[in-house]
């Protein structure tokens, strides 16, 4: 049976704790039992000086059924690890669930220039969530709409597979630990669902770059179900290969900020759009010789009219905005070091003094580009960053905190109202160039990228490190440029 959102947000945890609470009743009184068996029954069997065909039958009699006090005890402190994994992680996944569906049906009436509308959350069956606009409109729902609800659409059910994969590891656990045999109990034992689910998720990671979308997702769904010390192990074998995989995605909203210009070839083509399209080309060569590189590459990749998305190269970004820089520093990673730190050394002591890594992301914050070519290229984007906490024992004991982490940034490229280009004595009027879009002559496209990945350790006072060497990106003689400028869909 196909595990639904219907499912998901009806589900009964209360049960689920009760049956957590009962196993753990039966594992402590058959702990109590089997210590009693052992140092009673058994001892006292083995030490009596008995003779003959009895005394043997009746030892191994003891001994058979001390072995199998001692199975049940296993096998209910191993169900009771189990269920009460799955409880933390189902109750963790239903309450995350129940809250975007509450924010999704709400909407954002404080949006500005325009209040996002609320969508409607319902259940689209075989697994999949589905997410409508609460609005009609014969125009169909903006850009920035038309993003809320595939994101939405997309998290919610990525949480609908999340729970099914969380039923799916219970019911081979607990099989596993009951055996097939009812008279026969202790077979494998669990600890916690790690022992399911982390052999998978290395399987996964080892396919590094060569993983597919819907692995991609699993793997970072098994990611964030792993104790932080499975974590550990899966990061100190395949640190490179989880890189590769995505592992570091940003799972925020990646939406639109605005509405953009409107349909895309909704309106007829007048002769001033061609002589606006002609200034639009005449200012793709000027500014590929005036260090606008980007701006270039981008209107460009406007005017080519295919629509797909765009990488962002944030190292180059990064490198040749200092106030980016100092933004990402700022908004992202100072203010949450001591927080990131305390949590991880918190997680460090639970473990025992061994080795934790735990995940982290920030949320989005806007930054508007100063330089002319970023302006143009980009003018305000979102950033956030993702990273991997680790904390391993140094070489004097003393626990070592590192930070892996990378930035990531994204935005649309549109000219809606409130936009025009000025260069010199070159002018393109405000409105001009979106309407390019309107009429089917250029279209708005997404970009989004990453940088390098970063280490740094936290709560060292070290500086934060400098932003990768961009080289040639974006330039002339970039041997990649003409690659981005041919697009291609950004797998998020």
């Amino acid at each position: 049976m196909t595990f639904t959102w219907t499912d998901l947000i009806t589900l009964d945890l209360g049960k689920l704790n009760e049956a957590v609470t009962e196993w753990k009743t039966a594992s402590e009184e058959l702990a109590k039992l089997n210590g009693t068996v052992r140092d009673g029954l058994v001892k006292t069997s083995e030490a009596a000086r008995w003779e003959g065909v009895n005394a043997s039958v009746t030892r191994e009699f003891v001994r058979s059924a001390a072995k199998e006090v001692d199975d049940l005890q296993r096998e209910a402190k191993s169900i009771h690890a189990v269920l009460a994994d799955a409880h933390e992680e189902l109750t963790r996944i239903q309450k995350q669930a129940k809250a975007l569906a509450d924010e999704a049906r709400q909407g954002d009436p404080t949006h500005d220039p325009e209040p996002d509308p609320g969508l409607l959350v319902s259940d689209g069956g075989g697994g999949k969530v589905r997410v409508d606009s609460s609005i009609c409109d014969a125009k169909g729902p903006n850009q920035r709409t038309q993003d809320m609800i595939r994101w939405y659409a997309d998290t919610l059910t990525g949480l609908v597979s999340h729970a099914a994969e969380v039923d799916a590891a219970v019911t081979r656990a607990l099989r596993a630990s009951h055996g097939a045999d009812p008279h026969n109990a202790g077979h494998a034992e669990y600890t916690s669902l790690d022992q399911d689910q982390l052999p998978r998720a290395m399987k996964l990671a080892a396919l590094g770059g060569d993983v597919k979308p819907a692995q991609r997702a699993e793997l970072a769904r098994l990611w964030q179900s792993l104790s932080p010390d499975a974590r550990a192990q899966l990061w100190t074998a395949h640190r490179a290969d989880l890189l590769a995989a995505g592992l570091l995605n940003p799972s925020v909203k990646q939406v639109a900020p605005d509405r953009g210009s409107g349909k895309h070839g909704a309106e007829a083509i007048e002769w001033n759009d061609w002589v606006t399209r002609t200034k639009m080309q005449t200012l793709v060569v000027f500014g590929d010789g005036l260090d606008l590189n980007d701006a270039s590459r981008h209107m460009k990749h406007y005017l080519d009219n295919t629509g797909t998305a765009m990488e962002l190269p944030v190292d180059k970004m990064l490198s040749d905005d200092d106030g980016f820089q100092s933004h990402v520093d700022r908004r992202h990673l100072l203010n949450r070091e001591a927080e990131w730190r305390e949590l991880a050394l918190a997680e460090y002591e639970r473990n025992g003094g061994r080795a934790v890594v735990i995940p982290v992301e920030t949320p989005n914050a806007d930054y508007s580009f100063t330089g002319k070519n970023w302006y143009y290229a980009v003018g305000s984007a979102r950033s956030n960053v993702t990273g991997v906490v680790t904390v391993v024992p140094g070489a004097d004991g003393k626990p070592v905190v590192g930070l892996d982490y990378q930035v990531n940034v994204w935005d649309r490229y549109n000219w809606d109202e409130g936009k025009g280009v000025t260069i010199g004595k070159f002018e393109i009027p405000d409105g001009e160039m979106g309407q390019q879009h309107k009429v089917g002559l250029a279209q708005e496209f997404n970009m989004a990228g990453s940088s390098s990945v970063k280490h740094y350790e936290l709560g060292s006072g070290a500086a934060l490190p400098a932003p990768n060497d961009p080289g040639r990106a974006g330039e002339r003689s970039d041997p990649g440029r003409h690659a981005r400028d041919g697009g291609g869909d950004i797998d998020r």
